[in-house]
């Protein structure tokens, strides 16, 4: 499997992140327009935290709260697992299954370089596995 530079390089630069004092409302308006499950938290430059759709449904939906009069930064997941560029699919994979998450960071440093989500892994691993059977065929029928 390749290292996570790899796929952030072959996706939109973008990467969507909101600021801790955001009301949660804002947050989910942010998730609906980019059509993402999950956003960084960033104060000054800095990853603070991760917002996520679970994180709504967990701390404000089940508790009955209201996502205009909370902010992000009272729901957050404040300690973020994150990983370095160099890091492997696969070794992401195992990470995001083993703590249940769906989004990484990608950090070199201090420097936040993106994220990425479980589908991103998903769809290396079906490409990987698409590849492989092509050259399997292909040695086959040669």
């Amino acid at each position: 499997m390749r290292p996570v530079i790899e796929l952030l390089s072959k996706r939109e630069a973008a990467e969507w992140s909101i600021r801790p004092q955001d009301s949660v409302f804002d947050a989910l308006k942010c998730l609906a327009q980019h059509d993402v499950g999950a956003l960084m938290v960033m104060e000054q430059g800095k990853l603070v935290g991760v917002f996520s759709e679970r994180d709504y449904t967990r701390k404000i939906e089940l508790q009955g709260r209201k996502s205009e009069d909370t902010l992000v930064q009272d729901i957050m997941t404040k300690n973020v697992l994150s990983v370095s560029p160099r890091t492997g699919t696969k070794d992401c994979m195992a990470l995001m299954s083993q703590r249940k998450i769906r989004h990484l960071p990608v950090v070199d440093g201090v420097k936040v370089l993106g994220m990425i989500s479980v589908r991103d892994i998903l769809d290396d691993i079906i490409a990987d596995h698409e590849l492989t059977i092509s050259y399997l065929q292909n040695y086959i029928t040669s």
